[in-house]
């Protein structure tokens, strides 16, 4: 088991996946960005089981502090983005804690043959809990369309938090706290229930100021010639392979590590953006 924390091996995840890059990018909202975080890129079974494992960390401890109940029974995820990050976190619970607990997404537009219906999944009911999944917040409009989805076709259902994978810290479009607070705090504040993260911006930076260290790849022996996209057979709980399960490190040839000029700029950009 790596002796690294899980937030280190989740920002060597999002390096060796290109799911965190580099640049000059245009936000929703509008921002220029030096950085960018696109799921799009957890597009493989392997990726995207191991993110679930990282979100089912960060889902497990929340539970164990009492930050969400332990009755928390299903876990929604928006169309489109939402449907595989909903799903992979379930499996991972499941997996990794043993804790069993229902998937739901929406359709884009109600079905009106069939089962019918707006949901897909474990069908929200009066009593249920529900956890919003999603995978970056920038200003929270996604997460605010979400909670009055559900508020609207499962009124007796209680939204009890939102996860989200990547926290960027930046402050919110609304008025809350004299327009000071982040994007998270603003959704808290103004949704009343909590809303939390893998990892935030600011841990992010520190590894990669730190420096994140990267084993070689394993050289293919020469009586068994690797492929590119073969990966090796594993037990039930390695399929979710995070630090809870015997991970397998990201390796330096997948990895684009910012320059120290790359890092300035994101340091640079939070102080402008940044809550309070």
């Amino acid at each position: 088991m790596s002796t690294e924390s899980y937030k280190e091996s989740f920002t060597k995840f999002l390096l060796s996946s290109g799911a965190l890059t580099f640049g000059d990018f245009t936000l929703k909202s509008g921002r220029k960005s030096p950085y960018m975080i696109n799921a799009g890129h957890f597009n493989t079974g392997w990726a995207i089981s191991r993110l679930g494992c990282f979100y089912a960390r960060a889902i497990h401890e929340k539970v164990q502090l009492g930050v969400i109940p332990q009755d928390t029974g299903i876990i929604f995820g928006s169309a489109y983005k939402g449907i595989p990050l909903a799903t992979a976190a379930s499996i991972a619970l499941n997996a990794a804690f043993d804790i069993h607990v229902g998937w739901c997404f929406n359709r884009k537009e109600a079905k009106d043959h069939g089962e019918g219906g707006v949901f897909v999944g474990k069908q929200l009911g009066p009593g249920d809990k529900i956890l919003i999944i999603d995978d970056v917040m920038t200003a929270g409009t996604a997460l605010r369309e979400t909670v009055n989805l559900i508020h609207t076709h499962a009124p007796e259902a209680e939204i009890v938090g939102s996860v989200i994978a990547v926290d960027r810290a930046e402050r919110g479009g609304g008025t809350a706290g004299g327009g000071r607070l982040s994007a998270v705090a603003e959704a808290q504040y103004e949704l009343g229930f909590p809303v939390f993260s893998i990892i935030d911006i600011d841990e992010i930076v520190s590894a990669l100021k730190v420096g994140l260290e990267f084993p070689a790849p394993a050289q293919p022996s020469a009586d068994s010639p690797s492929t590119p996209y073969r990966q090796p057979k594993l037990s039930a709980i390695d399929r979710y392979p995070c630090d809870l399960c015997e991970d397998r490190e990201e390796k330096e040839s997948n990895v684009i590590l910012p320059t120290a000029e790359q890092i300035a700029a994101i340091e640079t950009y939070l102080k402008e953006h940044r809550a309070g």
